[in-house]
């Protein structure tokens, strides 16, 4: 899909209600569109320095004001903060008819701005698929950039044409969806940044002086790989099922990194299930390494695990599920 098949919208004066990270972006990217940015709130330091540099020159204004001055209105506030943000707007009079609301809450879609729907606003969920940091980057970074999109049949049109304007490719995604497809986004992206980190602290501590370019050619594979493959791509002591390797491993990280071993427990059990499944990891190797990930991240051994002493399971999966 491109520019030239969507009809370009009116232009708009577009409002952003919480300048966070998201809000000023995408209003920076409106802004290269032809729109006009004409006022934003914000509440801390951090939320005011960033609308002086992504949108310099647009005053700062109470939410209420947001309203009353824009055509379009970017709700960009956490999650938690949304439902009660559009309650309390609709509910004193700001929503205006014909106004179009767009939140970038990827959990909710439009439902959650029924009250101001029928204080006669039309509503759009635009969520980003993109980690933001608050700097004028991010504005490069929505070029390609996915939008999960939810909206009205009727409004389908205006929801492709602002995403595209903002360098986005809209990606419709159900109602009854949002939150699957949100929690997907964030066990992809978000704990791969804690996984990143915690990988980079272990490599200092191992000695080595900088982690991130150890890392970074051989996450860049990895995340090439994953995406060109899936599953094929596993590899490692887990995928081949090296249970004294990752014995070693656990060991390691208990005595040096015990805030570590519960998530690579957890983590390893899913690659080794999925590794099973897909013909990766051979069955007669499973046993032992299955046997060590039972493992509670304290020593102990998970029901049906093998324990410290060295004692396997009567079932070889132990607590793997009984679904093979």
């Amino acid at each position: 899909m491109n520019a030239t098949q969507q009809p370009r919208p009116a232009r708009l004066t577009v409002g952003v209600v919480g300048a966070g990270r998201v809000g000023p972006a995408l209003a920076a990217a409106l802004q290269l569109a032809g729109h006009r940015p004409v006022a934003v709130s914000g509440v801390s330091d951090a939320s005011r320095r960033r609308a002086a540099t992504l949108l310099p020159d647009v005053p700062l204004v109470p939410p209420a004001q947001v309203l009353a001055l824009a055509d379009l209105v970017l709700l960009t506030v956490p999650d938690d903060a949304l439902p009660g943000l559009v309650e309390g707007l609709a509910a004193t009079g700001a929503v205006r008819p014909g106004q179009l609301l767009v939140h970038t809450s990827g959990r909710y879609g439009t439902a959650v701005l029924d009250p101001a729907r029928r204080a006669g606003a039309l509503p759009l969920a635009l969520h980003p698929a993109m980690t933001f940091t608050g700097t004028a980057v991010d504005v490069q970074r929505l070029a390609g950039c996915s939008f999960g999109v939810t909206a009205p049949e009727e409004l389908r049109l205006a929801a492709e044409a602002l995403v595209i304007e903002m360098g986005g490719e809209p990606e419709w995604i159900a109602e009854e969806a949002r939150p699957l497809y949100h929690a997907a986004l964030a066990l992809g992206a978000n704990h791969l940044v804690t996984l990143v980190a915690q990988a980079m602290e272990l490599l200092r501590k191992a000695g080595v002086e900088h982690p991130d370019r150890m890392l970074g050619p051989l996450l860049g594979a990895a995340l090439d790989n994953a995406l060109r493959s899936g599953d094929a791509a596993l590899t490692g002591p887990v995928a081949r099922g090296d249970a004294g390797t990752v014995a070693a491993h656990v060991a390691e990280l208990r005595k040096h990194a015990p805030g570590t071993v519960a998530g690579y427990l957890a983590m390893a059990r899913t690659t080794a299930d999925r590794a099973l499944a897909h013909g990766l990891l051979k069955p007669e190797l499973a046993e032992d390494l299955l046997g060590v990930l039972a493992e509670t991240g304290d020593g102990a051994a998970a029901p049906g695990g093998q324990g410290p002493d060295g004692q396997g399971p009567e079932d070889p999966h132990g607590s793997q599920g009984g679904d093979r």
